[in-house]
Order: structure tokens, then C-alpha cells, then sequence
């Protein structure tokens, strides 16, 4: 069976594409997005007249909630890996970041976890006075898998990042802008008139100076690839082990990976064990 496509793709004109995301009541990443994902930036890296990407989400209360911990941990175990010769997952993230274009994450509502590892890997974060931002999986026993630490680092200092990643708490737009997570927060109602005008600012830009600029300051402050290898070698070394699960089971019982309940308060949730 076809999976269903996640990403929906308007080529506004050709410099400046919108993708939006869905999957599912909350936005879940899983095998198939990350194969629709590799799929998606394999053209974004084609195209000879591309400038800008925006990514987007039209799912209430839901940018990108988290991976998806009912997926099959066997195929994403098996599966092949990408073209920097890393791990699908983490190398459609290093690519990402790498691509010549502008790629902007327009984030409305919860994205934490690999959602939050998707915007990290984007090159600018504009997020809704509603948005809310996290890594939690501390809270499950579990070391992020793509990129976080590399990224968190990076953008906010050795401080803040060890505050996010330990506490693993939510962190609502104003304070993950004022550490510098995202560029900056946006009334809700505004978002998309605001990211939409940026992006056409920049795609009305000569291609070749965008990408030359991106490229240099890529050179400045991207983590090596061998960091975000690391990351997902001790997410895969940590992740669902046998002593964490009555918990995440519970977590279940309270409504994790649907649209209510323990799923809009998860950072608060993970401390409550």
C-alpha cells in the first residue's frame, strides 16, 4: 500500500516554494516521513531556480508533535543510508541544512522532539505567540537523535541548550525566542501574511548571492556531520528500553499522540513519573 503523502508542495513561483506537513491528529514524523522528506529535499537541491523554501503545518495546536513511537522500529533500523552515508533521519537533517536555498520553519503550535530536530535544521524560525517548543525525551529515558545537542548548542550557548535538553520541559514562544531557538515570535493571526512577505523578500533576491551567503555562514556554524552521527548512536542505544516503557505506556493511557490531553502538556507530563 502507497503511504499518503505528508508533505503538500505549492510552488508559489518558481523561486519560493510552501510545503505543508501532515500526518495525523498531531503531526507524528515516522518511517514514511522520513522517506518523503529525503524525497523532498533531493528536488529542493535540483532545482536551478529555487531561492526560498517555507515549511509549514495547518494542523491545530500542531507544527511537527514528535516521532511517532508506535513506528516500526525495525524499518527504520533497516533502512539505507542516505547520501552523506549517514542514517536517513539524520542525513535528510544535515542536508537540509545544507541545501542552497533559504528554508524558513513557520511554526504554529507544538513541534518538540524531532519536530523541534526538523526546525532546528531549518535556517530561520519564525514561531506564533501560541507555539511551543521542546525537547522531552530526557523525560523518557532517551538521548535526542538528530542533532539537537549539536544545533541547541550552537544557537542558545552550552547553558541554555543544557537547560532545554535536561529539563525537557516546554518552552513557550516568547522565552524560546529570547534564548534564541527561534528568530522570533509573530501574533498568531499574522504568522503567515509575515513568514509569506519574508519569503517573497528573498526569493525577489539574485539566487546565486543567497546561496553564496547561506554557504559561507553555513561554513561558520554548522556542527560536523560526526556530531549528528553521535546523536543518533546514543538515541538508538537509549530509546525504547524495557524500564522506560510502563511509562510511556502510561503516557498512552493519557492521551500521548492525540490532539487532547497529556499531548498538549508533555513537558510537564515527562516530570511526572
Amino acid at each position: 500500500m502507497t503511504a499518503a503523502q505528508q508533505f503538500s508542495l505549492i510552488k508559489v513561483n518558481p523561486a519560493y516554494w510552501r510545503v505543508t506537513f501532515a500526518n495525523g491528529p498531531v503531526n507524528l514524523m515516522d518511517p514514511d516521513t522520513v522517506d518523503q522528506l529525503a524525497a523532498l529535499i533531493g528536488d529542493i537541491e535540483k532545482d536551478p531556480d529555487l531561492t526560498v523554501v517555507v515549511f509549514r503545518s495547518e494542523t491545530p495546536g500542531y507544527f511537527m508533535a514528535h516521532w511517532d513511537f508506535l513506528s516500526d522500529g525495525a524499518r527504520v533500523a533497516a533502512m539505507r543510508p542516505g547520501p552523506t552515508g549517514l542514517h536517513p533521519y539524520v542525513d535528510n537533517f544535515i542536508r537540509l541544512s545544507r541545501v542552497p536555498v533559504a528554508t524558513i520553519a513557520e511554526i504554529r503550535g507544538r513541534t518538540r522532539g524531532a519536530g523541534s530536530e526538523f526546525a532546528l535544521a531549518t535556517d530561520i524560525r519564525f514561531a506564533s505567540d501560541r507555539a511551543v517548543l521542546g525537547q522531552f525525551e530526557v523525560g523518557v529515558g532517551a538521548v535526542p537523535g538528530g542533532g539537537a545537542m549539536a544545533r541547541l548548542g550552537r544557537l542558545v550557548g552550552r547553558g541554555r541548550a543544557l537547560e532545554i535538553l535536561l529539563g525537557g520541559d516546554d518552552l513557550v514562544a516568547a522565552l524560546a525566542a529570547d534564548y534564541g531557538y527561534v528568530n522570533r515570535v509573530v501574533p498568531d493571526a499574522e504568522l503567515e501574511a509575515f513568514t509569506d512577505r519574508f519569503a517573497r523578500r528573498i526569493a525577489a533576491f539574485d539566487r546565486v548571492a543567497v546561496a553564496g551567503i547561506k554557504s559561507l555562514v553555513d561554513e561558520a556554524t554548522l556542527p560536523a556531520d560526526e556530531e549528528l552521527a553521535a546523536g543518533l548512536k546514543a538515541y538508538f542505544s537509549t530509546a525504547g528500553r524495557p524500564e522506560h516503557r510502563p511509562f510511556v505506556k502510561s503516557l498512552f493511557d493519557q492521551g500521548l499522540q492525540q490532539p487532547d490531553g497529556v499531548e498538549a502538556h508533555l513537558g510537564a507530563a515527562v516530570a511526572n513519573r
